[in-house]
């Protein structure tokens, strides 16, 4: 799932909410359950850089009206 660099906001919610319901299923193993979190906390950390891009473009473009999308980092 978190493996796909190209996936949209959207799409990492939705991996990240099936993340959640495995784990809660209970039906995981240790090893299962603990690969899932990892998925998860990586989705989380990806979702947060998204997040983060867009909100400095948007801080960029209410300040100075210019609608360049910032240097990808």
């Amino acid at each position: 799932m978190a493996e796909e660099n190209n996936m949209t906001l959207e799409q990492m919610l939705d991996s990240l909410d099936k993340c959640v319901n495995m784990m809660e299923n209970g039906e995981l193993t240790l090893e299962e359950s603990f690969n899932a979190f990892k998925e998860g906390m990586e989705l989380v950390k990806r979702c947060n850089e998204s997040i983060d891009t867009v909100e400095k473009e948007v801080v960029k473009l209410m300040d100075d009206g210019s609608i360049e999308p910032l240097d990808k980092e």
